[in-house]
């Protein structure tokens, strides 16, 4: 198989380093590799051998990241029934390619994150596959932790934050945002102010008390697939842990508020509502909606000034995120 380029980030791979790859493993003989064009950063190559369907995942973005995946995929595989991507096989050499890399069964489904495929899907079954969705992440929540944290990779488990929880999600509010003044002009004091008002009025929440339990971070169709299976739609796998942690579960259900409140806002309530049925929602949830939207817009935010914004560029950060906030805040609350 001749060497061709998947990706800016994998570069000129060769058929001979994805055949070493596999008989690190014990998985066969090379068939086949497809590029995944689909995610924002290039790291993964669907792989077909003798024995399977597989995802190749390379080129890490920092050293503990294949070893945070691997330790957030095999608790969620011995502790909950949610589809990861199990067993998450892991070579940390570079003798292969240069780099670390990741070997991992191929999960069965439709990628609901390509345009193309999620526009053939009826009303119905985008709902149906809503209630799936919060379904599959109270699942994932079952996965519980005596702290909140984050993965350390010398001591290859869940070390404590320095910070209380809510002093942490707000620092990193603000973080985020003098990370937008200092990237765009669009970033202005009005934004700084309305923000800082936001937060004023919504931080109390933060202080109900949680029991701490594995946060995705990035929970999004495009990091799922689906099937449907006598006329009922489930998830049937989740993948890419890169932004994981322990902490309130209730963070995760932002992302895919906002991608359901661009798509449908209807969408959003049946999401939320198929979550909470799972796993009750605390007193003071809005509130603490609106300070997870906030940061999730801003850490997008930010991203989007550094990489290229998806969004009408002339919006200043206010006239984005208020939306998401207010819209969202107003259906998750039904």
């Amino acid at each position: 198989m001749d060497a061709i380029k998947y990706s800016d980030r994998l570069g000129v791979l060769s058929g001979a380093q994805f055949q070493a790859a596999l008989d690190r493993f014990d998985l066969g003989g090379l068939v086949g590799t497809e590029p995944i064009t689909a995610g924002n950063f290039g790291q993964n190559v669907f792989l077909s051998s003798t024995k399977g369907e597989y995802v190749f995942r390379g080129a890490p973005f920092w050293p503990s990241q294949f070893p945070c995946e691997r330790f957030s995929t095999q608790k969620l595989h011995e502790s909950t029934r949610a589809p990861v991507p199990w067993p998450y096989l892991l070579d940390p050499t570079d003798a292969i390619f240069g780099w670390s890399y990741v070997v991992m069964p191929r999960m069965p489904g439709l990628q609901v994150g390509d345009p193309d495929v999620y526009g053939e899907l009826g009303a119905e079954d985008r709902r149906g596959i809503a209630r799936a969705m919060g379904e599959t992440l109270a699942e994932m929540h079952k996965l519980r932790w005596t702290y909140a944290g984050e993965y350390d990779l010398e001591a290859d488990t869940i070390k404590p934050y320095d910070l209380d929880y809510g002093e942490r999600v707000i620092s990193r509010c603000r973080r985020c945002l003098q990370e937008g003044v200092v990237l765009s002009d669009r970033t202005t004091d009005e934004d700084v102010a309305w923000t800082e008002k936001v937060i004023a009025r919504n931080q109390e929440a933060l202080e109900v008390s949680f029991e701490p339990c594995f946060v995705d971070g990035d929970y999004k169709l495009a990091n799922v697939v689906v099937e449907c299976v006598d006329g009922a739609w489930r998830v049937s796998g989740v993948f890419d842990y890169m932004d994981a942690h322990f902490g309130d579960g209730e963070q995760d259900i932002v992302r895919l508020v906002a991608v359901y409140l661009e798509q449908d806002p209807e969408l959003a309530r049946e999401f939320t509502q198929a979550y909470a049925r799972c796993r009750p929602l605390r007193p003071g949830f809005v509130e603490r909606f609106r300070i997870y939207m906030l940061l999730d817009r801003l850490i997008c935010w930010q991203f989007g000034h550094r990489h290229g914004v998806w969004w009408e560029p002339s919006l200043t950060l206010r006239e984005w995120v208020e939306p998401y906030i207010e819209m969202g805040g107003k259906r998750v609350g039904e």
